[in-house]
């Protein structure tokens, strides 16, 4: 099974064709590694870490830089049972992220303080899904929007 963990060259060059000047919200699905995996040269930053603990250290790191952007965290979750979908695809935290706009995310990704704070994402996660979506207003009916 493939872990997928940061975005591409390619996939980055694709956000940036989208719109970058309206909101996004950006869908995290994550699963940790049992024990965070630093490189050598960062291996005292979480020495006996589990995935989930470097996660947590992710999280404070990168606060400033995701409050900078404008960024708030609009939902999140532990998933218990994958109802439609592969059952070996289990995830251990899923949340929904908002920017302002697409290019608030990228300027995110650019800070050099949060490029400081991804080497613990990148510790902890086995695996994850990163899905951008284009937010929308619901409507009276089930899957509809405005």
């Amino acid at each position: 099974m493939t872990a997928w963990l940061d975005p591409t060259r390619e996939i980055m060059a694709a956000f940036r064709d989208l719109p970058l000047d309206r909101p996004v919200h950006m869908i995290n699905l994550l699963r940790f590694r049992a024990h965070a995996a630093y490189p050598d040269d960062h291996a005292d930053a979480g020495a006996g870490r589990t995935g989930a603990e470097a996660y947590a250290a992710y999280g404070r790191a990168a606060a400033g830089p995701f409050a900078r952007a404008g960024g708030r965290q609009v939902w999140l979750g532990v998933p218990e049972l994958t109802v439609i979908g592969p059952a070996e695809e289990r995830w251990a935290l899923a949340f929904i992220a908002a920017y302002p706009t697409g290019q608030a995310f990228v300027d995110m990704l650019r800070d050099p303080e949060y490029r400081t704070a991804v080497i613990h994402r990148q510790a902890a996660v086995a695996d994850s899904r990163l899905i951008r979506t284009a937010p929308r207003t619901p409507a009276a009916g089930f899957g509809e929007s405005e």
